[in-house]
């Protein structure tokens, strides 16, 4: 070491902190990269330039690396790794945006206002011919002694009720005078699939033109709901100040118990918001179908004392009718219904 220390002086301070060090080699290593004789001596590459390199060269192998992962997660053939990957957000399998969907079918959603000696109810219909022919729920208008019809241009005309079947809570309605209307087109209920994502539009409390989103949560959730035949002298309250339509489902009750003769129907989950004045309203799909008719929430607010008034609105438990019994059922609500 004292020998060492003394050929080595300016290393002295490091052997006493980190032992000794060994003497340089008697070649260099880059010595096999010196100029042939007659040719200018080569620079030798410094060391932090050969580090930039090799890092550089890292980079491009883990980033390649990278891409060709994501291409082949993403289903892609992972043949150039130059390619550029984009994704188009949580609903990629979507034809649109929430706000696309809303853009195409919004003029086919109505209001509606059924109106009897006892009170009116306040739903939402879709419009699903040219000519003015409208689907809503059959406890919205039944027993009503006139039914007006809000179009989203602000416009109104009163309305005949077709048809109804109160065993599936459809009912057909009419409005006269009016021509070269947008109709929503019918989707495929079957074809929907829980964690699709959906769209509602409707009335709630009056609100016309309401725009919700959320998912499908469930299919074929049995909803039994009182059956209305549209004999009864009293609407069933909906909408703003009035109670929320009861129903069963699993065995538990909302909105209060289901009184009188009932129906059974399975419905479509959604746990998009829906508040009283939707019922009736449709439930879009990503392509702009129509794949259920709204037709039961629950509201924690109402019924044997849930819940304070404050507390009141949708908890994300709604329910529709599927569109394919809708399909099933057009043929027969033109007739005149069950």
């Amino acid at each position: 070491m004292e020998n060492f220390e003394r050929e080595n002086p300016q290393n002295a301070q490091r052997t006493a902190s980190f032992g000794a060090v060994p003497p340089p080699p008697a070649e260099p290593p880059y010595a096999a990269f010196a100029a042939a004789p007659g040719r200018p001596p080569r620079r030798r590459m410094r060391r932090p330039a050969a580090l930039l390199t090799t890092v550089a060269v890292a980079a491009a192998v883990i980033g390649g690396g990278t891409a060709y992962s994501m291409e082949q997660l993403l289903g892609g053939d992972g043949g150039s790794s130059g390619s550029v990957l984009t994704a188009s957000g949580s609903n990629a399998t979507a034809k649109g945006h929430v706000s696309q969907v809303v853009e195409s079918v919004q003029d086919s959603v109505v209001e509606i206002k059924a109106t009897s000696g006892s009170g009116q109810a306040t739903g939402s219909g879709v419009v699903i011919t040219k000519d003015g022919q409208i689907v809503t729920n059959n406890h919205v208008v039944s027993g009503a002694d006139t039914v007006k019809v809000t179009f989203s241009s602000g416009r109104t005309a009163q309305a005949e009720v077709v048809g109804t079947d109160a065993d599936k809570d459809l009912a057909l309605l009419k409005v006269n005078g009016q021509d070269n209307l947008k109709p929503a087109t019918l989707g495929d209920s079957d074809a929907v699939g829980v964690g699709d994502q959906v769209v509602a539009i409707g009335s709630p409390e009056g609100l016309s033109g309401t725009v919700t989103s959320g998912i499908v949560s469930a299919k074929n959730r049995e909803v039994k709901v009182p059956k209305e035949d549209g004999d009864q002298n009293e609407l069933p309250s909906q909408g703003s100040g009035g109670g929320e339509w009861p129903f069963e489902s699993g065995g538990g009750r909302y909105n209060g118990g289901v009184q009188g003769e009932t129906t059974t129907y399975k419905a479509i989950q959604t746990d998009a918001s829906l508040n009283p004045g939707n019922s009736g309203g449709p439930l879009f799909n990503m392509s702009g179908k129509v794949i259920g008719i709204n037709s039961a929430i629950f509201s924690a607010g109402s019924g044997d004392g849930q819940a304070s008034q404050a507390s009141a609105g949708s908890v994300g438990l709604g329910f529709a009718i599927p569109v394919n019994d809708v399909k099933q059922d057009l043929s027969s609500l033109r007739d005149g219904g069950a």
